[in-house]
């Protein structure tokens, strides 16, 4: 059987000294003499000690812990941004716990209740709404709550999420001036309140236009997702631009267009994506897209964890056309 972790107890054996003086050498600000915490650091080299967080966490009212909810980690958008996210956490002396909201379809409010079990002092929801029960919930135990990409009528909770309506805009103006004449919007079946603001404001500025918009909406956020609307919208040989909400669906669409549907890009149509993950600068890709800045939403989510002030505060990430190859 192995052996379980070293205990503060045996530190205390080796150092000569009481469990308590070993439990303040490594209490930040706690009460112990020089020549104490030189025995206790000794013996806990020695014996390769190591504090066990978990159990300190369980004599306060909250721990050092940031709950992180989200789905569909696996996409580019959403990895890139947990990377930062947990880098920024741990600079500040925080752990994120982070639980997979895939399988919670669209209630998360068990994950979060989850949360409030290990004394979170903040969550952080990526995708997905809280019931209204679970923000009073957050409110009335002093846990901030932080939602990403959702912008929702309360005055009690920190958003913050990108310029979607004029990034789909700047896309709109982009294919304009690209003398497209009817264009596809795509999104994913998920419809995000992200993915429906931008395929809103787009159509609405095409519409203004007098330019047809032929929608479609389907599948998971997902590359395949991509290359099932290229094949079923680009049957029709009129369509000569699109704007797809995520660049993981306009890669997918890219690839249907050039590779299976014999469109060339961007003389025959042209493709506009959004997000500018690191897989749209690619050789095989360079995609036209607008870009919203990865460090400046870890930055916003950090300081609205960090902030004092208890009012609510929107924060918004100002976007920007990327071009690269892929529209006339």
């Amino acid at each position: 059987m192995a052996r379980g972790f070293v205990t503060a107890e045996e530190v205390a054996k080796r150092a000569g000294v009481s469990r308590s003086a070993v439990s303040r050498t490594f209490t930040p600000g706690g009460s112990v003499s020089k020549v104490v915490r030189r025995k206790v650091l000794k013996a806990a080299r020695e014996l390769g000690y190591r504090v066990n967080r978990l159990a300190q966490g369980l004599n306060s009212d909250r721990s050092n812990l940031i709950g992180v909810v989200g789905a569909n980690l696996s996409s580019p958008f959403i990895s890139k941004q947990l990377d930062l996210l947990s880098i920024g956490l741990l600079r500040r002396g925080l752990q994120c716990l982070l639980l997979n909201a895939a399988d919670a379809r669209q209630d998360i409010a068990p994950l979060i209740e989850l949360l409030f079990e290990f004394r979170a002092q903040a969550i952080v929801v990526l995708s997905g709404e809280p019931p209204a029960s679970i923000v009073d919930e957050c409110i009335a135990n002093g846990v901030r709550l932080v939602l990403m990409h959702q912008r929702l009528d309360r005055t009690d909770m920190n958003m913050v999420l990108s310029d979607d309506s004029h990034g789909a805009d700047l896309a709109a103006m982009r294919l304009i001036e690209a003398k497209c004449r009817k264009v596809a919007v795509v999104m994913s079946g998920s419809q995000t309140p992200a993915q429906v603001r931008r395929a809103t404001a787009f159509t609405q500025k095409m519409q203004a236009e007098r330019i047809e918009v032929v929608p479609w909406c389907g599948g998971p956020t997902s590359y395949d997702s991509g290359l099932r609307a290229g094949r079923e919208l680009l049957a029709d040989k009129a369509i000569d631009g699109a704007f797809c909400v995520t660049d993981l669906l306009a890669l997918g669409f890219l690839d249907a267009a050039r590779l299976e549907m014999g469109r060339r890009v961007p003389q025959d149509i042209s493709i506009i994506g959004f997000d500018d993950i690191p897989q749209a600068g690619w050789k095989g890709y360079e995609l036209t897209t607008i870009a919203q800045s990865f460090d400046a939403l870890a930055d916003k989510v950090l300081s609205a964890l960090e902030s004092d002030e208890p009012e609510t505060r929107l924060q918004v990430v100002p976007v920007a056309l990327v071009e690269r190859k892929t529209v006339r």
